[in-house]
């Protein structure tokens, strides 16, 4: 599996920083996973957007999912060759209310309008806990600990496994996500302390303690917010992981 960083920039994009994007690739399958605020532009300058075969959002939070509305323009009416109707319906992997609401953030409270309906461009599917197929892909959702209804995704091919957290505080599900994954993309939205508001994002001490844990081979630390020192973030996860650890940074690829 080969992992792209399109934005990496927590809660908000950040200066010359796209939000949170990347795209999994297998045997020629190309997956995308989230597409917040700047990751299409990053999306485009790498490939066709329309040789994503199907997309997956961990949760509705504008930082995963914004530009989901530039991307209903570009399906619905690119005009060139061959984008032939079939291509533009995308399946599109999201919590059970994404219709409704990446309807509304396309054409506000205005859902009846024909061009809000937006079942041209997208074929959605509502994740749920369990294990499913997509692609070449074997598939693991797990619910995770944060305000609106939000993912881990698990996703294993060839033998390798990759665990990308979404956002999400402390849970004991986490361990059910990474436990022995090759590679761990997890969350470390700021430095750890007591006064962080539970079951919203992880830490850098914590996201190392759930690396630590689960036995993971590799820790990619992602989503920290514009406002916090990523180096702290880094030495608080390097202080209870031994393993190998990266904070990512947009335009990086890693191998799986």
């Amino acid at each position: 599996m080969r992992l792209s960083i399109l934005g990496c920039s927590g809660s908000i994009p950040g200066p010359n920083s796209a939000a949170s994007g990347y795209v999994v690739e297998a045997d020629g399958f190309v997956l995308g996973l989230e597409l917040g605020n700047g990751t299409l532009a990053q999306l485009q300058g790498v490939r066709d957007p329309f040789d994503v075969d199907a997309l997956v959002l961990s949760h509705l939070h504008p930082d995963h999912c914004a530009d989901m509305t530039a991307l209903t323009v570009l399906r619905r009416y690119h005009p060139a060759p061959p984008y032939d109707p079939a291509r533009r319906r995308l399946p599109v992997h999201a919590p059970e209310d994404a219709p409704v609401r990446l309807a509304n953030a396309f054409a506000a409270d205005e859902v009846e309008r024909s061009d809000a309906d937006l079942s041209d461009v997208y074929d959605f599917h509502a994740l749920s806990q369990g294990t499913w197929r997509l692609g070449p892909f074997d598939v693991v959702t797990v619910p995770m600990n944060h305000p609106t209804p939000a993912f881990g995704v698990r996703l294993s091919h060839g033998g390798r496994t990759l665990a990308y957290t979404g956002d999400t505080g402390p849970c004991d599900e986490l361990d059910e996500l990474a436990g022995g994954a090759d590679v761990l993309l997890a969350e470390a939205s700021w430095t750890d302390s007591p006064d962080r508001p539970p079951g919203v994002h992880l830490s850098g001490t914590q996201a190392g303690r759930l690396a630590a844990r689960a036995g993971v081979g590799r820790l990619l630390l992602t989503h920290i917010a514009p406002w916090t020192d990523a180096a702290e973030v880094l030495a608080e996860a390097r202080a209870v992981f031994g393993g190998d650890i990266d904070v990512v940074t947009q335009g990086d690829v890693y191998e799986v």
